[in-house]
């Protein structure tokens, strides 16, 4: 019998928010950037609004990073040159939410770049498609109630039948500008007119689920398949809202049977679609966003769990790469 080949190592760029504004106790991308650097991968930084075109080739500004887990001195650039993408094995998309215009652009760059064999994590097509509120609703069996509209009287009917509802945009993210209402609220004329830019952007109302109180619940899926332990986050004090840049506090617990039903009914269809690295927000029983952009949570699980989550997704990217996944 032959030994088995180490995998060779692989050039891994990393589009992400600016490197030295991170937390790094609490950012996912550094935790995959730090296992692409054990595995002995190649780390490239995008700098940030880096890539491009030159006619039909995507291009980007980049510099070789090397990282360490020191919160006073956590990283390291060399000089930052202009590359063909093709250049690269693997593309790690981590810039967060909005996905506005700019976004947009940069997804179809990276498209180029997938067309010409660089595996982007995650897919592009998958990134446009995929709106953070309006892809759980791919799965209605999993999901609570839900209206997405323009017109204000049809949220407010939704929210008179309902009687307690929540209101957000469609593109946001950490918590921002989302609103619980109950009918009656004198204030939910004008809440709908923010949202919705008295009827110009589209903003969805979800029945109000009661055991947010006992956390929004993030399940993290790799490949597909979700790691065993989710993380709760917690409203605190007189706040309605769990997200952790809202103040929520994190605690990890094991999934339920029906967090990992859940799983089961989205996990399938975002591995067809690409989506190596997913999550779940979940609500008691019920689905409320899949997150497809840039996830979080690994290192507090990690913490919590002694587990490696960003060593499972390196597991499915160099099987992909070796044209095993």
């Amino acid at each position: 019998m032959t030994e088995m080949q180490a995998p060779m190592a692989l050039d891994v760029a990393v589009v992400m928010d600016p490197i030295g504004k991170i937390k790094i106790g609490k950012d996912t991308s550094f935790a995959m950037m730090l296992e692409a650097q054990r595995r002995g991968h190649r780390l490239h930084y995008v700098v940030p609004g880096g890539l491009s075109l030159d006619g039909a080739r995507p291009m980007a500004r980049l510099a070789p990073a090397q990282v360490r887990d020191d919160p006073a001195d956590w990283y390291c650039l060399g000089a930052v040159s202009t590359r063909p993408l093709a250049e690269m094995d693997v593309v790690l998309m981590r810039t967060d939410p909005p996905v506005d215009a700019d976004y947009l652009h940069d997804s179809h760059i990276l498209s180029l770049a997938q067309d010409a064999g660089v595996l982007v994590v995650n897919d592009p097509r998958g990134l446009r498609d995929l709106n953070e509120k309006l892809g759980a609703l791919l799965f209605p069996q999993c999901c609570p109630p839900t209206r997405v509209s323009r017109d204000a009287a049809e949220l407010k009917a939704f929210v008179a039948e309902h009687g307690d509802a929540v209101l957000k945009p469609l593109d946001g993210m950490g918590g921002r500008s989302i609103f619980r209402v109950r009918a009656g609220d004198p204030n939910l004329n004008v809440i709908l007119e923010t949202l919705t830019e008295s009827g110009r952007h589209l903003a969805l109302a979800q029945r109000y689920l009661p055991e947010i109180t006992d956390g929004d619940k993030r399940i993290l899926l790799v490949d597909g398949e979700p790691v065993p332990y989710c993380l709760a986050r917690i409203p605190q004090g007189d706040e309605f809202r769990g997200n952790l840049a809202a103040g929520g506090r994190g605690e990890g617990r094991p999934l339920s049977d029906r967090d990992r039903w859940i799983a089961a009914q989205v996990g399938p269809e975002l591995k067809r679609r690409g989506m190596l690295f997913v999550g779940l927000d979940v609500i008691g029983d019920w689905l409320t966003e899949v997150n497809v952009t840039s996830p979080t949570c690994v290192r507090e699980l990690d913490a919590q769990f002694g587990l490696n989550i960003a060593g499972q997704l390196f597991d499915a990217i160099e099987a992909r790469r070796a044209g095993r996944g």
